[in-house]
């Protein structure tokens, strides 16, 4: 489904983002991918739809090589891979359906493009989808009158709207609180599912990539470190991903958050979450 081979990202200046990694996502499968600030998670997710472009190396996605494709040909496969941001991206003035509607753009000519005029069928699926994700009575309200959570949701049903083989997920839950973030990694996992597509989550929070995904790849220095179960997430693993200060931080920072975002009980059973993941060896 997806496959990528050997890529590389430098930077002007000699900045190495991405140096030799190799990941291979199957159809229905659902990655996360963690690690620290500047790790080059955010590049890879941009690399893959060449908002970035990388150095060398191959993306290859339903046979297609993305980084030989041409301008025309990029477009029609950016179609079939909808991406997720962490700031949203919706264009705050417009309504939600008319947010969600822009996932169809790519579907359609420019002068249909430019007068919005979006097919019966694309106004129904965006009505089905909206309702799923829970925002049937938020449909004509303006994107700057909704919540952090509820502006994510819409970032997911415009990029459900595409109708894609792949998501790529950047950053989902870094703007949410603790409750509200567990709920999008909820959806955005169960939707993936329901429509067996692979998905690939760049994610801080290793405890909600431990409790939704079944894969986890870890990123140090523009490499890929570890590749496995969240099961094999235990603190050597977790050390060699982030390194022994930084993973010390990481526990305190993240016991902080809880504990002033959810409350004592969900901060302790949180906590207890992170012990687990940093001392489990089974």
């Amino acid at each position: 489904m997806l496959k990528i081979n050997n890529l590389h990202k430098e930077y002007p200046g000699g900045d190495l983002a991405l140096q030799g990694v190799n990941i291979e996502l199957k159809k229905g499968e659902i990655a996360a991918v963690i690690g620290p600030s500047g790790a080059g998670k955010s590049t890879l997710i941009r690399c893959i739809n060449r908002l970035v472009e990388s150095t060398a190396g191959e993306i290859i996605l339903q046979d297609q090589n993305i980084n030989n494709l041409n301008k025309k040909e990029l477009k029609n496969a950016r179609r079939k891979m909808g991406m997720i941001f962490q700031e949203y991206a919706l264009v705050e003035r417009l309504t939600v359906m008319e947010n969600v509607l822009s996932g169809r753009l790519g579907y359609l000519s420019f002068w249909r493009a430019w007068l919005r005029k979006f097919p019966q069928k694309d106004i129904n699926q965006a009505y089905q989808i909206l309702d799923r994700l829970g925002l049937k009575d938020h449909v004509y309200k303006r994107s700057d009158h909704l919540s952090g959570g509820q502006r994510q949701r819409v970032g997911i049903a415009r990029a459900l709207m595409q109708n894609p083989d792949l998501l790529l997920v950047d950053e989902p839950t870094a703007s949410l609180d603790p409750k509200t973030a567990r709920q999008i990694m909820r959806l955005i996992t169960e939707m993936a599912r329901e429509r067996e597509l692979a998905a690939l989550i760049n994610i801080h929070d290793v405890l909600l990539a431990r409790e939704y995904v079944s894969r986890i790849i870890g990123m140090r220095k523009g490499k890929i470190v570890f590749d496995g179960s969240p099961a094999d997430l235990n603190k050597d693993t977790l050390t060699t991903i982030y390194g022994e200060e930084d993973w010390n931080n990481f526990k305190n920072k993240d016991q902080e958050n809880l504990t002033s975002e959810g409350g004592n009980d969900l901060a302790d059973r949180e906590q207890r979450k992170l012990q687990l993941a940093a001392s489990s060896s089974n």
